[in-house]
């Protein structure tokens, strides 16, 4: 059985192409990139929902392991291309956060919904008035 399992592992890794797939070097970033994925996806929901110490820890290490993607030999650009998404994600949902709680997203938010508001509440009356003329 042993000796199958090398004959195996020989024919793979004899093959560039093959001994790359089944390296670390694509499965780590290839497993990894369901950060960036759920970041990306999570962009369209509402800000309220961000947490700030999160999206912080996030930026720091998809920073430190983009220079780590670049500094291992041989270099791993896979890896290197799911931090920098992650990375450029995570930074668009750290301003989202800022701008919700901290420079005034959250009173905009509130000041439309009460023009909305008051827009429905207007057409309701008017509704009325044409329901009370054509009597």
């Amino acid at each position: 059985m042993a000796a199958l399992v090398k004959a195996v592992n020989a024919k793979i890794r004899s093959n560039p192409t093959l001994s790359y797939f089944c390296s670390t070097h694509f499965w780590g970033p290839a497993s990894n990139f369901g950060i960036p994925v759920a970041a990306v996806m999570d962009a369209r929901k509402s800000p309220e929902l961000i947490s700030g110490q999160m999206t912080f820890a996030l930026c720091i290490y998809s920073a430190t392991f983009m220079r780590y993607a670049l500094a291992v030999t041989p270099k791993n650009y896979l890896l290197f291309a799911c931090h920098f998404i992650n990375e450029g994600s995570q930074l668009t949902q750290g301003y989202r956060y800022l701008s919700w709680h901290y420079w005034g997203g959250k009173e905009k938010a509130g000041v439309q919904g009460a023009v909305e508001g008051a827009k429905e509440k207007a057409a309701a009356a008017g509704e009325k008035v044409k329901e009370a003329v054509s009597k």
